[in-house]
């Protein structure tokens, strides 16, 4: 299958890109600056900002399928203010919809958010809720992924943390008591390669001769085992949106006690009044350059969390996935409560 992945170079899509490489597929890599990625060889690249489709029309040209994982970090203000993720999410996503639609690619993943909502209360949220809209109501077949925050290697959200919340004394907006659902990318990229492929688990058992050194690997139904898909003639996954977390929920502090102590740097958090933190974050929205204002405070309003995780839907539990606090090599019960 011939797949361009859009915002193919970032900490995802790199991810990404090597994951269906490795699964035998034609892979394009479309980003601003396509030479800067650590690709493997045979990936294709394409240079384009999805915000002008002039630059992007031309490499949607003979593709089976695209995913859109082009976004801005909700962590920082955008250089040019909150306007930009409605440029880059809501925008964005319509070029890429229109050129996919204008050279008849199949299918599109969208790469969206936990919370999105066109009426949500910050910009990324409300971005990102409008970019799903314009994809239910394309021509293409559409799969949306909703993940939490995803960590890993090259990731923002680890290093992040440590710049938010400093070792030894911390002070956390709240006492740090917003909650997360992270989720490592090496367990986020195969459910994406999978929505890609039209593949889903079956209840069938798989034999001895089929399971390799690591254990049995859940038995799987691709779209081309059938002659037209499921039952009704639809591809597995098309149509859906899957909210996606990791195995636990933690707090803000529980990430920045877990991020120092693979340091061995312990954190001692001092709460901060959120309301002093709400002044000086709407503060900073006046301060050219600041890389926070009242939309990172308003985030911090509300979790990033899902009581319904479908990673079900690929044949997975919570027990398969990695925990932060084993990716960097930590035993939580060794930290302070």
């Amino acid at each position: 299958m011939r797949i361009l992945v859009v915002g193919g170079t970032g900490f995802i899509g790199e991810n990404l890109c090597r994951e269906l490489h490795r699964r035998g597929h034609d892979v394009t890599a479309l980003s601003r600056s396509p030479n800067e990625a650590d690709l493997p060889n045979g990936v294709e690249t394409a240079m384009g900002d999805v915000a002008a489709y002039d630059s992007i029309e031309a490499a949607f040209e003979g593709q089976d399928a695209v995913i859109n994982l082009v976004a801005l970090s909700p962590l920082f203000r955008p250089k040019g203010g909150n306007d930009k993720h409605f440029e880059v999410h809501r925008d964005g996503t319509e070029n890429v919809v229109r050129a996919a639609e204008e050279h008849g690619v199949g299918k599109l993943v969208q790469m969206s958010a936990l919370g999105a909502d066109p009426d949500g209360n910050t910009a990324y949220i409300q971005s990102k809720g409008l970019a799903e809209a314009i994809v239910k109501e394309s021509d293409l077949d559409w799969v949306i992924f909703r993940p939490s925050v995803v960590f890993g290697d090259g990731g923002e959200f680890v290093s992040f943390t440590k710049k938010l919340a400093p070792p030894y004394l911390t002070p956390l907006p709240g006492g740090g008591k917003t909650r997360f659902q992270p989720i490592w990318v090496g367990d986020v990229v195969p459910m994406l390669a999978d929505a890609l492929e039209g593949v889903e688990p079956t209840d069938e058992a798989e034999s001895d001769d089929e399971s390799d050194e690591d254990g049995p690997t859940p038995a799987i139904r691709r779209v081309d085992d059938t002659e037209d898909g499921d039952a009704e003639g639809q591809e597995p996954h098309v149509g859906e949106t899957y909210d996606i977390g990791g195995p636990e929920v933690l707090t803000l502090a529980e990430v920045a006690k877990l991020a120092h102590a693979a340091d061995d740097k312990p954190v001692d958090v001092v709460p901060v009044p959120m309301a002093l933190t709400k002044i000086g974050l709407r503060l900073a929205d006046f301060v050219p350059g600041a890389p926070m204002g009242s939309d990172q405070y308003r985030s911090l309003q509300f979790d990033n969390t899902t009581d319904d995780n479908d990673i079900d839907a690929f044949g997975l539990t919570t027990e398969d996935l990695t925990t932060l606090a084993d990716y960097l090599g930590v035993d939580p019960e060794t930290l302070d409560d």
